[in-house]
């Protein structure tokens, strides 16, 4: 039961860490975003917390949107990239983790 509190805390309730260091790499769109967090991080979400969590981070400055007209029909997709605030807040959370990691070693 520990255990399980412990995971959900440092995976699903942080989301905002790990979509920050994925779109350190390249813009991605949510959808992606969801698919990529359960390959590259090994766990899954409902796809509406990916959606809720963006729109926090937008709002306080750590991404922005850009929509990109589809072709042939599709759906409109909107693209979301890390700002340099983003990035700075990225740093200090990462930074933080490392230091409880290491307090614990």
């Amino acid at each position: 039961m520990a255990y399980s509190r412990l995971v959900m805390k440092i995976t699903k309730e942080n989301l905002w860490i790990y979509i920050l260091k994925m779109l350190m790499a390249r813009p991605m769109y949510a959808y992606e975003i969801s698919t990529i967090l359960n390959q590259k991080f090994g766990f899954s979400t409902a796809k509406v917390t990916v959606y809720v969590v963006l729109y926090k981070m937008r709002r306080e400055g750590l991404i922005k949107k850009k929509e990109e007209k589809s072709v042939l029909g599709r759906p409109n997709r909107k693209y979301y990239s890390i700002t340099k605030k983003g990035k700075l807040e990225f740093l200090k959370g990462r930074n933080f983790l490392q230091d409880m990691l290491n307090k614990l070693l």
